[in-house]
């Protein structure tokens, strides 16, 4: 058959030769190195890179993306390029997000910074027993067991992942995106906003339960404490929405507050999808401020976008009286958003436990992506 046909992929130097055949074999391509001088191999010139040609269209995908496949990929490159944080749990909803990760970093020449949080068992009181003479039953050599233990673990778990998704770049299912990776202990909300910090992500895309399931685990959610506390945009993405859901986004429901706090979400908005032809309802909420029936200023903030926007269009609708979740329920089966976009103000502590921000309220209530911009 034609496909076991030996074909020349490239000519190199030994060195480089066998680089490159390592790199191919790593990926399952079988390679054979052709004109090696067998005496003194590493001055042989002009050697060939050989592969069966049913193997061409993959190999040629690995060679356009080297950087990716190569054995130091993990590591940063110097050029300084926008980075999207995905911290993942390795559960199939933190996949779908990570997958969707490098779309938007395709679609805007970022990289991409996988982490990944675990919490020490020996940190939890609940596993730390005392004993009658006030010291902690376990010894200081079994933390180290332990301790290392998990993190032999968690490297396992993170190199499955990588080479998962290099077998997704492989077959074409998602963009080749440089990506590096990062394994910490820690309260996972806390680690996220620390690396956040560090990395100044243009996005933070995080998965996130279906509805049902989100409302068992109220107390405690880490996507919720970090739209609460992280200063930075977040995307967060319902295990139920599928990555060509994500992909084929159209109507969008921006919750609005009639204010300049709409413009700096809709520049965020418009920053992440530039060329995408929107239809974005602005629902306001009745404040002090605004009421639910100012029309000038809804009239003035509609001006506004159909001026600077282009290519979206809009709408805008009211949310009647304090009852969110009805209204929400009543909104969604009008306009069936794609996406929520939520402005988030920042709130200290004791706001966010007695009233929570309406972003964390949605998180529990919607199905539905949602992009939450500090304001």
């Amino acid at each position: 058959m034609t496909d076991d046909r030996l074909i020349t992929l490239a000519i190199h130097t030994y060195d480089r030769a066998q680089n490159l055949k390592s790199i191919l074999e790593k990926e399952g391509i079988p390679v054979t190195l052709q004109n090696v001088n067998l005496e003194t191999p590493v001055v042989s010139s002009g050697v060939r890179v050989r592969i069966h040609e049913a193997d061409l269209p993959l190999a040629l995908r690995i060679i356009e993306n080297l950087d990716i496949f190569a054995c130091d990929a993990s590591v940063a490159s110097d050029k300084v390029s926008p980075t999207v944080l995905v911290p993942v749990d390795f559960s199939s909803h933190s996949v779908i997000a990570c997958d969707y990760a490098f779309h938007i970093a395709a679609a805007h020449n970022a990289s991409i910074l996988i982490l990944h949080t675990y919490i020490d068992p020996m940190m939890l009181g609940a596993n730390m027993q005392l004993s009658d003479a006030l010291t902690f039953d376990s010894t200081a050599q079994e933390d180290a067991a332990i301790e290392h233990e998990i993190n032999a673990e968690t490297k396992v778990m993170m190199d499955r992942f990588v080479r998962s998704l290099r077998e997704k770049i492989k077959r074409g299912e998602i963009p080749a995106v440089k990506f590096r990776t990062e394994v910490r202990e820690g309260v996972p909300e806390d680690v996220i906003g620390e690396m956040a910090r560090e990395c100044h992500p243009m996005l933070i895309v995080m998965g996130t339960r279906g509805a049902g399931k989100k409302e068992r685990e109220l107390v405690g959610s880490v996507t919720a404490e970090v739209l609460d506390t992280c200063r930075y945009p977040v995307f967060t993405v319902p295990e139920v929405v599928s990555l060509d859901n994500l992909n084929n986004i159209s109507s969008v429901m921006l919750i609005s507050s009639l204010d300049q706090e709409d413009i700096l979400a809709l520049d965020a908005l418009y920053r992440l999808y530039p060329m995408s032809n929107f239809s974005v309802t602005l629902l306001s909420l009745p404040s002090k401020k605004h009421p639910a029936d100012n029309h000038q200023a809804e009239d003035s903030l509609l001006s506004y976008c159909r001026r600077h926007y282009e290519g979206y269009t809009f709408h805008t609708d009211a949310v009647r009286g304090d009852r969110i979740a009805e209204e929400y329920q009543r909104i969604h089966h009008l306009i069936h958003p794609n996406l929520i976009v939520v402005p988030n103000r920042k709130k200290n502590i004791f706001a966010r436990l007695f009233n929570p921000g309406l972003a964390h309220k949605l998180l529990f209530l919607s199905d539905v992506p949602m992009i939450v911009i500090p304001v």
